[in-house]
């Protein structure tokens, strides 16, 4: 997994048995913006600097709940839970439904 800003790694473990990586992203205020990642394991320490981009993590093999290995990827402000896809550009959004798990035997949504 790829950092999706740059900021600091604020957290780097195993939170109700599944691996996470947490990265608070700079410049977005009091409290910072956070993206969360699941299950990642690590390939970075809490405290670390890291760039949009840069490999902070490996996707866990479940099983989990989905049949294959999946991402949860979340963006918090303090307690409070906000769109992830917030943080990507907006031709993206403009374009087809991203998609952010494995489309191996997911459906394409109609229309």
């Amino acid at each position: 997994m790829r950092a999706a800003a740059p900021g600091r790694v604020s957290f780097a473990g195993v939170v109700a048995g599944r691996p996470v990586v947490s990265v608070e992203l700079d410049g977005t205020g009091e409290p910072p913006l956070r993206t969360t990642y699941q299950p990642v394991v690590a390939l970075v320490e809490k405290g670390e600097k890291v760039d949009a981009g840069e490999v902070v993590g490996v996707l866990a093999r479940g099983p989990y709940h989905c049949a294959v290995s999946c991402l949860h990827w979340g963006l918090l402000r303090g307690d409070d839970y906000l769109n992830p896809l917030s943080l990507l550009p907006a031709w993206i959004l403009r374009g087809p439904p991203s998609r952010l798990l494995p489309v191996i035997g997911v459906p394409e949504p109609p229309g």
